[in-house]
């Protein structure tokens, strides 16, 4: 089901636009699709239309449910989704109010240090289903920005996600920059998210600066090199006023050294830039490690020593083995389900998220 079948759907129930910005405006902040103010009577919807939303109500909530919840000790929950097809996806609710969703079933991008790649592409996620995701998160908590950073490739499935990124500006009441696109330099992106009524802020996936390592690291992503990509991104940043989100993979011995840092610094110096640094979230079998801590933060403080906004992050869920895929590949049975020595993984009730959580202090 696409956003466009939703408002064909109320159009043939006779709902006029002002019935059908309501509804949709219920469904994204996950009400009751026929809830009505004090003043509207019972009759305030055509009759057609009362009759239909039940089934409506029940088609949406089908589209994505949560199969299992796990928390994580710095406020942020890994949440397995369930697709109406029996798929699975992973959202993250992140601390102060944000969700990350998947946009894709697996990952055509092959980036060697991420689960999802190790798939394969299954299928896209429908406008729909994107949005249902954003939905799910606000049953349980106040959600105010959506991050396109999980399971997939943004640019991969395009129409699907500025179709989404729209209803979530204009009937989910988040703003522009609280929209956040994530990609790993597809040309596509660019071209398009420019043209759109609404521009969300821009992620983008770096990992390097150099580019054969990045060509290893991310094997099917387009061959443009880090300065290329840093260029055509800077280009959205001026257009938009946003600063440009990078994102870093720290992973021992391979781009976290100094070289890098010294070509960083040249490469983002004077641009609308912030750079995310993200210690690896270790996956057994994987061949990568993840960085000391120290080594992390040297790296974070040569930057800020050049006047560049570096951050020290770390991927929500580190403590519940959570990185990106392997909640997903550990349903599947893709992957052991083993604890590392001081972590434990919970599979919580919904109602831990009811409650308050305490916001993890960012290293930034």
């Amino acid at each position: 089901m696409q956003i466009q079948d939703i408002r064909q759907r109320l159009r043939a129930l006779a709902a006029r636009p002002v019935h059908e910005d309501r509804i949709l405006r219920a469904w994204l902040q996950a009400r009751a699709l026929d809830q009505r103010t004090r003043r509207q009577s019972e009759h305030y919807y055509p009759l057609s239309l009362r009759k239909g939303l039940p089934a409506l109500q029940a088609d949406l909530e089908a589209l994505a449910r949560i199969r299992s919840v796990h928390p994580g000790s710095d406020g942020s929950a890994r949440l397995l989704v369930e697709l109406a097809d029996g798929q699975t996806v992973e959202s993250v609710l992140l601390p102060r109010g944000g969700i990350c969703v998947s946009t894709q079933v697996g990952c055509a991008v092959g980036c060697q240090f991420c689960m999802t790649g190790q798939s394969g592409l299954l299928r896209q996620i429908s406008s729909a289903e994107i949005v249902a995701q954003v939905v799910l998160a606000r049953s349980l908590r106040k959600v105010d920005k959506v991050v396109f950073m999980g399971m997939g490739e943004p640019s991969h499935n395009l129409d699907n996600v500025l179709d989404a990124i729209e209803l979530l500006a204009t009937h989910g009441a988040i703003g522009h920059k609280n929209l956040v696109f994530s990609t790993v330099g597809d040309p596509r992106a660019f071209e398009r998210l420019p043209q759109g009524q609404v521009k969300p802020a821009l992620a983008v996936s770096l990992h390097t600066t150099d580019a054969a390592l990045r060509a290893r690291l991310l094997p099917r992503a387009p061959r443009i090199t880090p300065a290329e990509l840093v260029e055509q991104a800077e280009s959205y940043a001026q257009a938009t006023g946003y600063p440009i989100q990078y994102q870093w993979t720290l992973l021992a011995g391979i781009n976290d050294g100094d070289d890098e840092v010294e070509r960083l610094i040249p490469l983002l110096k004077g641009k609308k830039a912030m750079m995310n640094f993200i210690p690896f979230n270790s996956v057994e079998g994987s061949g990568f490690q993840r960085p000391s801590e120290e080594r992390a933060w040297e790296m974070t403080q040569a930057l800020r020593r050049h006047g560049i906004i570096a951050c020290l992050r770390d991927s929500a869920g580190q403590d519940v083995d959570g990185g990106c895929g392997q909640l997903r590949a550990r349903a599947l049975g893709q992957q052991p389900d083993q604890q590392k020595a001081g972590n434990t993984r919970t599979e919580a009730p919904l109602s831990f998220m009811k409650r308050e959580q305490t916001p993890a202090t960012p290293a930034c």
